[in-house]
C-alpha cells in the first residue's frame, strides 16, 4: 500500500500551504451518485481499490438493505492531487441527500467552503437538488456542476448526441437560474457554471469515466468520441483515458476557493462576533497561530476510541493535551488525540491547523453544530439553521429491562451525533420519545440503535409533533396572581406576525436578546413591530417573542428573569395540548410586586406568570398546528389518476400539475399526519411504476373541525384531562 503511505506523508505536509487546500462537499437530490462518485474519487487518488470504487454500494439494495444504499452519514476524507504540476490537499465531506438527513447536509456546508452539485443526466434537476444548492448558498459555499449517469441516457434511453447536448444545456440553465435567485450581490454572475470554462463536468460515476471541456483540450477526445464508446459498451476505455477523479478533483482545484480566500467572505455570514476582534480577523485571514475556533459538523462513535469529534478548524490550530471549551457549557475539555482522515482511516498527528478538518478525540461536551474553542466566553458561530425541524415522534423502550442503562446511554448519543433527531429520556416510564424528519429517518435511527449499538429495542408506531398557537390578541389583559397573594401579573398575547416568525426561523435575529438588545429592536421594528413591544422585548424561546410594555413599575427589572424562565416553561409546552408554542407575542402589559424581595422570589413569581400566560392564550383562540410537507410525484399518464386518488385520500391539496412528454410530475402539499405508510401505498397503487419525494415545510392551522377530535387524542395519549382547562382555572 505504498501509494497510501506517500499520500499520508503529503497530506500532512500540505496542511499549513492554505493555498493548496480545497475543502468541498458532494450533495445532491438521493440516489443520483454521490456516495459512488466519492468513492471513485477516493479510489483515484490511491486511498481504496479501485475494483470496488462505485460497486460497494450498487449490490445491497433490496428492501432492508436500503438502509446501507443511501448514505446517511456525512464521512470525511482527505485526498492529494496533482494539478498543473502542484500537489493539493483536498478534503472531502459527503452528505446525504434523503430529505429526512437534511440537517447533515446543512452541518457539512457549514465546513466547506465549495460543493460538487451532482444531477442525474436522466432526472434532471430536482426538489432537493434545489434545497442542496439554496443550503450551500445560504452559507456562502460555492457551487459548481457535474451531470452524472450520462451512459444511461446513451444506452437505455437511445438519445441522439443533439438530443443529449440539449438536456444538458435545459440542466445547465436550470442550475444557473437557481444560483442567480440565490447568490448574493458580489457574487452575481462569477458563480454562474459554464462548459467552456471547465466548471461543468459530464460523466458516470459507476463507470468511472467523466470529462470537461479542458480534458477534451487535454486528450483530444470529442463529444463524438464519448457518445461513441458508451454506444459501443466500452466504457472501460473511456475509464481509462478520462477517469472521473482527475477530472473532477482538476475542476475542484481550478473552480473552488482556498480556505483563505473563503473565509474572508464566509465568515462574516456564519459568525456574529466583533470582525475587528483579534479572533474575527485571525478567523478572516485563517491564521494558524491565532485563537482557536472549530465547527463541529459531526460525531462519529468508534468502539475504540470513542467519540471522535469532526470539524473544521476555521482559527488557531488543534494540538493533542489542549484545553478546550465547548461554547455554552462550563466544562474545560481535554484534546487526547489529533487525527485527520486520509481516507477511511484515521491517521494521528501533533496538530491541525486553520483551514483544515480535524478528527478529535476527547471533547465530551461536543455535538454536531458545536463550536470549539480556547477561551470559555468566545462568541459561537451562527446557530446552524435546519431546513427543516423534528415533525414526527416515536416512543423506544429497551426489550430487556437490563438493557435500559445502556439505551439511554445510545439515545444521548444518538442525539448528539445527530442534532436533528430530538430526545426525551423518560427515567419514570421508561418511555423515550424520539423525534425525527420523518417515517424513514426514524426507522434508519432505530436499525441503528440495534444493529451499530447492539441494544434490541422496541418502537411504537410514530407520531406526529404538532405546535400551539393564537388566532387572534387577547379581548382583555389577563391577572395571574402568585400563591401568597402578593404579586400580581398583567398578561396579553397576540399573534407574532409571520414575517418576525419567519425571520427567527431564518436565524436573522440573535437569539440572546439580552446581550443583542439594540439590534434586536431595531430588526424588529423594521419588521414592523411599534416601538415600544419592539424595545422592551427581552426573551425569545422557539418562534416566540416575549416583551415588557409596563412604565416605571418598581423592582420589575429585578423580577425579569424569573418572568423569562415562566414564559420559556409555558413556549415549551403550552396549555390546549401540551405541546410546544409557536408564533406568539407574549406582552407584560402590568404588574404590581411587593416591596420586600423575599416575597417574590421564584416560588412566587413563576406560577404567577406561568397562570397568566396560560390564561391570556386560552381566551385569544387558541390553535393546533400541524406540520405539511411538499409531496412531488412523478407518474406516467396513465397512472395519474391513481396518484392522484392517493394524495386526495391524505388532505392533500394539489398545488401544480405539468405534463412532460408521456409523464406527469404532480406538486402537493399534504399533512405529515397523513403521510404515514404513503411510500407501500402509492407504490401497490401505481405498481412500483412512480417517482415520489417530499419535503418538510413547516406549521399550518389544522381545521378547525378536526381540531378538537385531534387535542382529546394527543392529551389522552400525554395522560392528561381529554379537555384543556378554561380561562378560570388560570385565575386563582
Amino acid at each position: 500500500m505504498g501509494r497510501k503511505e506517500d499520500n499520508i506523508a503529503k497530506a500532512k505536509n500540505l496542511m499549513n500551504k492554505l493555498d493548496y487546500i480545497r475543502n468541498i462537499g458532494i450533495a445532491a437530490h438521493i440516489d443520483h451518485g454521490k456516495t459512488t462518485l466519492s468513492d471513485n474519487l477516493l479510489a483515484g487518488c490511491g486511498m481504496m481499490s479501485e475494483e470496488l470504487a462505485g460497486k460497494q454500494l450498487v449490490l445491497d439494495y433490496d428492501e432492508q438493505e436500503q438502509a446501507r444504499g443511501i448514505t446517511i452519514n456525512t464521512a470525511s476524507a482527505s485526498m492529494v492531487h496533482n494539478f498543473e504540476d502542484n500537489e493539493y490537499l483536498v478534503n472531502l465531506l459527503d452528505t446525504p441527500g434523503h430529505v429526512d438527513f437534511g440537517g447533515d447536509v446543512t452541518r457539512a456546508m457549514r465546513a466547506v467552503d465549495g460543493c460538487i452539485v451532482v444531477v442525474c443526466a436522466v432526472e434532471g434537476a430536482m426538489p432537493q437538488t434545489e434545497t442542496v444548492i439554496r443550503q450551500a448558498i445560504r452559507e456562502n459555499v460555492k457551487p459548481i456542476l457535474f451531470i452524472n449517469k450520462v451512459d444511461r441516457l446513451i444506452n437505455e434511453l437511445r438519445v441522439t448526441p443533439e438530443e443529449m447536448q440539449q438536456r444538458f444545456v435545459k440542466i445547465i440553465n436550470r442550475f444557473n437560474e437557481l444560483l442567480k435567485k440565490l447568490v448574493p450581490e458580489e457574487f452575481k454572475g462569477k458563480w454562474i457554471v459554464k462548459v467552456e470554462d471547465g466548471s461543468v463536468a459530464f460523466g458516470s460515476a459507476y463507470y468511472n469515466w467523466a470529462i470537461s471541456a479542458p480534458y477534451m483540450t487535454k486528450t483530444g477526445l470529442s463529444f463524438k468520441d464519448i457518445y461513441d464508446y458508451c454506444d459501443k459498451d466500452d466504457q472501460k476505455t473511456l475509464a481509462k483515458k478520462t477517469p472521473i477523479h482527475e477530472v473532477i478533483l482538476d475542476m475542484v482545484i481550478d473552480h473552488l476557493p482556498s480556505p483563505k480566500e473563503a473565509q474572508n467572505y464566509r465568515i462574516p455570514i456564519i459568525w456574529r462576533g466583533e470582525q475587528d476582534s483579534n479572533l474575527g480577523k485571525s478567523m478572516i485571514d485563517c491564521k494558524e497561530n491565532g485563537p482557536l475556533a472549530v465547527m463541529i459538523t459531526k460525531i462519529i462513535l468508534d468502539p475504540h476510541a470513542g467519540e471522535v469529534a469532526v470539524g473544521r478548524v476555521y482559527s488557531g490550530k488543534v494540538t493533542r493535551g489542549q484545553e478546550v471549551y465547548v461554547a455554552g457549557m462550563p466544562n474545560i475539555n481535554r484534546i487526547q488525540q489529533v487525527n485527520v482522515m486520509v481516507g477511511s482511516d484515521r491517521i494521528p498527528v501533533e496538530y491541525v491547523s486553520a483551514g483544515n478538518v480535524v478528527a478529535a478525540t476527547g471533547i465530551k461536551d461536543a455535538i454536531a453544530g458545536s463550536t470549539i474553542s480556547d477561551a470559555p466566553e468566545t462568541e459561537p458561530f451562527e446557530r446552524i439553521v435546519h431546513i427543516s425541524e423534528p415533525v414526527v415522534t416515536g416512543a423506544v423502550e429497551a426489550k430487556n429491562t437490563k438493557d435500559l442503562p445502556k439505551l439511554v446511554e445510545v439515545l444521548k448519543l444518538v442525539s448528539k451525533a445527530d442534532p436533528s433527531i430530538q430526545v426525551q429520556i423518560n427515567q419514570e416510564t421508561g418511555e423515550n420519545l424520539m423525534s425525527g424528519m420523518g417515517e424513514l429517518h426514524l426507522e434508519i435511527t432505530e436499525y441503528r440503535i440495534k444493529n451499530d449499538y447492539g441494544v434490541d429495542i422496541v418502537s411504537s408506531e410514530p407520531i406526529v409533533v404538532y405546535r400551539e398557537t393564537v388566532s387572534k390578541k387577547s379581548s382583555k389583559k389577563f391577572e395571574g396572581k402568585s400563591p401568597n397573594k402578593h404579586n400580581r401579573f398583567y398578561i396579553e398575547v397576540e399573534p407574532l406576525p409571520g414575517n418576525i416568525v419567519k425571520a427567527i426561523y431564518n436565524n436573522e435575529i440573535p437569539q440572546n436578546v439580552k446581550k443583542y438588545k439594540k439590534e434586536v429592536a431595531k430588526i424588529l421594528q423594521d419588521l414592523g413591530m411599534d416601538k415600544v413591544a419592539a424595545k422592551g422585548a427581552f426573551g425569545m424561546q422557539g418562534m416566540n417573542i416575549i416583551t415588557d410594555v409596563t412604565k416605571g413599575i418598581q423592582h420589575l427589572f429585578e423580577t425579569r428573569e424569573l418572568i423569562k424562565e415562566a414564559f420559556v416553561e409555558v413556549m415549551k409546552s403550552g396549555p390546549t395540548a401540551s405541546e410546544p408554542c409557536q408564533g406568539i407575542l407574549i406582552k407584560l402589559v402590568d404588574a404590581k410586586l411587593h416591596e420586600d424581595a423575599i416575597h417574590r422570589g421564584p416560588a412566587q413569581v413563576i406560577p404567577a406568570v406561568r397562570n397568566a400566560i396560560y390564561g391570556s392564550i386560552t381566551i385569544s383562540q387558541p390553535t393546533i398546528l400541524e406540520p405539511f410537507q411538499k409531496v412531488f410525484i412523478s407518474t406516467p399518464q396513465e397512472l395519474m389518476g391513481d396518484a392522484s386518488r392517493e394524495l386526495n385520500q391524505r388532505r392533500a391539496e394539489v398545488k401544480d400539475m405539468k405534463t412532460e412528454e408521456d409523464s406527469v410530475n404532480i406538486e402537493a402539499k399534504a399533512p405529515v399526519a397523513e403521510m404515514f405508510g404513503f411510500a407501500s401505498a402509492i407504490r401497490s397503487a401505481t405498481g412500483g411504476r412512480v417517482l415520489w419525494n417530499t419535503e418538510n415545510m413547516g406549521f399550518e392551522p389544522m381545521p378547525r373541525q378536526l381540531q378538537g377530535e385531534a387535542i382529546k387524542q394527543i392529551r389522552e395519549r400525554k395522560g392528561l384531562k381529554p379537555e384543556p382547562y378554561p380561562p378560570e382555572y388560570y385565575m386563582d
